[in-house]
């Protein structure tokens, strides 16, 4: 009986373990999130941002036109790529890798109203708002928008 109940706890102890060992951490940056119009201060977009091959990259999954605006469909200012190509599906943010204080910097943010390429970093806060950071050269030179983490 003592060794059945041994076996017994060794097996649901080793299953706890194998399930921990698949459970992943999903960082707080990771999901969709709503951009917010500088101007109008109304919802301007959805970016789902996913990590692949160990960095972030953010798409364009949904655009929520002014009323009265026209609609920009396609990044008619984009300079590399994506010139002349749908906005909605578009990869904007990219190659972000987390530093050691578990921020995201490094990579590029394309504005595609304007069609410009900015050094972009983030950071999040309780994981329902995210600063967003565009720059030129130094992070002290740009401008930063707050991003809120979208229902789901």
């Amino acid at each position: 009986m003592i060794i059945k109940q041994a076996l017994l706890f060794s097996t649901c102890l080793m299953g706890l373990m194998s399930s921990f060992s698949h459970a992943q951490v999903v960082d707080p940056a990771i999901g969709v999130w709503k951009t917010i119009d500088d101007k109008t201060n109304q919802p301007a977009s959805l970016i789902k941002i996913e990590q692949v091959n160990g960095v972030l990259e953010g798409t364009i999954i949904k655009t929520f036109p002014r009323p009265g605006e026209t609609t920009l469909v396609y990044c008619n200012l984009c300079k590399d790529e994506r010139k002349d190509k749908p906005i909605v599906g578009m990869k904007i943010m990219t190659d972000l890798k987390q530093d050691q204080t578990g921020f995201w910097s490094g990579g590029k943010i394309l504005d595609p109203k304007e069609g410009e390429i900015y050094k972009v970093k983030i950071a999040t806060e309780d994981g329902k708002k995210m600063d967003v950071r565009g720059y030129i050269g130094f992070s002290l030179l740009g401008r930063t928008q707050v991003w809120y983490k979208a229902e789901q």
